[in-house]
């Protein structure tokens, strides 16, 4: 899309380990929803932020490690294209991860000239979740819930105190998974000759669990 019209400056953060056996033609492949964004022929030639002091998209391949500090001109339809690289970092990813992504507003300046204020601003922050699997892409999310939880508690309590909360969020995040199993469970064929099983997938999804 070109810059010049581009309602939203959208900012993509975040580090994803990666196999040992990912190769940098694996990795372009993933991450192609992204470069063929911007217009770009391979990763390599849209790897680059429209930001200078930004490190843009980068693979370390003696690390095993995928880094990205990319900001893109683009709109909603953005959304699409990171949906369809998470589905790929799946299979390429070493353990779970979360990717940040803020939709800035790219007008919100001139607005500001005509007296709006910081909150008029339509920017929106959201976080994907990529991993090899349900339960490791839930290890990140429960890590990052932890630790807001706590980091917020700790202005009134001592960390020491803390741990029946964190125990609830396991709690949560272990009947979450549970029910994301039984769910998986209802498409396999039964076994033996038994009844049915009357269990179902109740409880939401994680939010981008792709």
């Amino acid at each position: 899309m070109p810059s010049y019209n581009a309602p939203l400056e959208i900012h993509v953060h975040g580090q994803v380990p990666l196999r040992a056996d990912a190769s940098f033609e694996q990795l372009q492949e993933a991450l192609k929803p992204l470069w063929k964004y911007v217009g770009a022929r391979s990763l390599t030639d849209g790897a680059s932020s429209v930001y200078e002091e930004e490190p843009g998209i980068q693979f370390d391949a003696q690390e095993h490690l995928l880094q990205i500090c990319w900001t893109v001109h683009g709109d909603e339809d953005f959304r699409q294209s990171l949906d369809e690289m998470c589905m790929s970092l799946n299979e390429l990813a070493e353990q779970g991860a979360a990717i940040e992504v803020t939709f800035y507003d790219a007008g919100f300046d001139e607005d500001d000239e005509e007296g709006e204020s910081e909150a008029d601003a339509r920017d929106e922050f959201i976080l994907l979740f990529v991993g090899p699997t349900p339960a490791a892409i839930m290890q990140v999310q429960r890590d990052l819930l932890v630790q807001d939880v706590v980091d917020m508690m700790e202005r009134h309590f001592d960390g020491a105190e803390l741990g029946g909360v964190v125990a609830e969020i396991d709690k949560l995040f272990s009947q979450r998974f549970d029910a994301l199993v039984n769910s998986l469970e209802i498409g396999k064929p039964p076994r033996g000759s038994g009844g049915s099983g009357s269990g179902h997938g109740g409880g939401r999804r994680p939010r981008h669990l792709h």
